[in-house]
């Protein structure tokens, strides 16, 4: 069972303040010192668990659910750390009745820089993390800063005066952190796309819809396997387009090694990709990453594609390993105006693979009608939904399920903003 968001700050927290309580007499423990000291700890080891996540290292990603929730936990981690770090700073954590000593001596001009750069820099990151107007290229850029930040944030507590030593719990604790955590950034920012899974890929083929983009790209040289329904970090190698983004990749495995990407012009990179990707250019895939994946013990199956939402299910309904689709009901909701791919090209695949086919065109009621209708057939309990689209569908869909007696548990889907 996958690690909830909650759960890991709560832990980290729990853990963090157990370890410190040990440390200090049980007489000081209710005192604002002793909340600042926690609030510092927890807030350090908050940020190097962020570290840790933000490697995309395979087994934290299966210990979380997905790169997804990754993200979504990483984005936590850091504003739960700006909040304890803003406690710590604004009250003393120190008393005089504490054994006190620095872990590692630095002269006074150097431990109040530390200090203040700390809490400036934590601050700076989460601010164009949550800014939204900030362009992805230069959030990004800001944001690999985040690694170099932490190793100033673990100066401080190695230069600041505390009851805390390094052999202690507390001590042992924070360090094994802070060093997996140092570790893990400087693989994300020097090793990653040396060691990652992934290759060179060239673009073959561009189909462009309205506002929309299909791209066939073939491997050089080796090409990485994929569970269907997983996603990739794309990076073109062209000026403006080598920011990696992720993308679901659109197909099932093929013994040439191909991969497609159905791309919606969205934002600045995406309308970029858009009017310039041509055949011939180069492209880095770093992959797979995701656990989208189809529910096994299901009874029914809905899944539910909006736009380019759809490119997941396109991954499933070519998949030749997959079994038991006439179980599945796949709803496409699109724009009449500029769907892409076309209902009827959806439904050649569907047909395929014996897949039952059900257009959902903007103002069509066929979207509640076959959710209501599958509650009606089967027991809703077996019923499970996967979802690919907008956050206000979404709402939409557990609304409906909702009013259909069908458990929330029961749908299954991604979060798709890495910011």
């Amino acid at each position: 069972m996958a690690i909830k968001t909650w759960q890991a700050i709560s832990g980290i927290t729990l853990i963090s303040t157990i370890t410190v309580l040990l440390q200090i007499p049980s007489n000081t423990w209710m005192t604002s010192a002793t909340a600042s000291l926690v609030a510092g700890a927890t807030s350090l080891a908050c940020m190097a668990v962020a570290c840790i996540l933000s490697s995309r290292w395979s087994f934290i990603e299966d210990l979380l659910g997905g790169l997804d929730r990754m993200y979504e936990t990483h984005k936590w981690l850091g504003i739960w750390a700006l909040v304890f770090v803003v406690y710590h700073f604004l009250f003393k954590a120190k008393l005089n009745t504490w054994d006190l000593a620095p872990i590692l001596e630095l002269t006074k001009y150097w431990t109040r820089m530390v200090r203040q750069l700390s809490i400036v820099v934590l601050g700076f990151i989460i601010l164009l993390a949550l800014n939204r107007n900030v362009p992805y290229q230069v959030w990004s850029w800001w944001h690999k800063l985040s690694g170099p930040f932490f190793i100033i944030a673990v100066l401080h507590w190695l230069s600041f005066e505390s009851p805390i030593r390094l052999n202690s719990s507390a001590g042992i604790w924070l360090g094994t952190l802070c060093t997996v955590g140092i570790v893990a950034a400087f693989y994300k920012l020097f090793l990653y796309n040396f060691i990652a899974q992934g290759g060179t890929y060239k673009i073959v083929a561009v189909d462009h819809g309205d506002k929309a983009v299909h791209l066939e790209l073939a491997p050089i040289g080796r090409s990485f396997p994929f569970q269907a329904g997983q996603f990739g970090f794309l990076s073109i190698m062209e000026q403006g387009l080598r920011e990696p983004h992720p993308f679901t990749i659109a197909s099932a495995n093929a013994s040439d090694g191909r991969i497609h990407f159905v791309i919606r012009a969205l934002g600045d990179y995406t309308e970029k990709l858009y009017g310039q990707a041509k055949i011939g250019m180069l492209a880095d895939i770093r992959a797979p990453h995701g656990r989208f994946e189809r529910i096994a013990n299901a009874n029914k199956e809905i899944w539910i594609g909006a736009g380019v939402g759809i490119a997941p299910f396109i991954s499933w309904l070519k998949d030749s390993s997959a079994k038991n689709l006439e179980r599945v009901q796949l709803i496409y909701c699109f724009d009449p105006n500029r769907a892409f791919p076309t209902p009827e090209r959806i439904q050649e695949f569907t047909e395929q693979a014996n897949v039952s086919f059900i257009p959902n065109p903007s103002g069509s009621n066929k979207l509640a009608e076959t959710i209501t209708g599958a509650a009606k057939e089967a027991d809703p309990s077996d019923i499970h939904i996967s979802f690919c689209g907008p956050k206000g569908l979404l709402a939409h869909v557990k609304q409906l399920m909702k009013e259909a007696d069908i458990p929330s548990k029961n749908i299954h889907y991604e979060f798709f903003e890495f910011r």
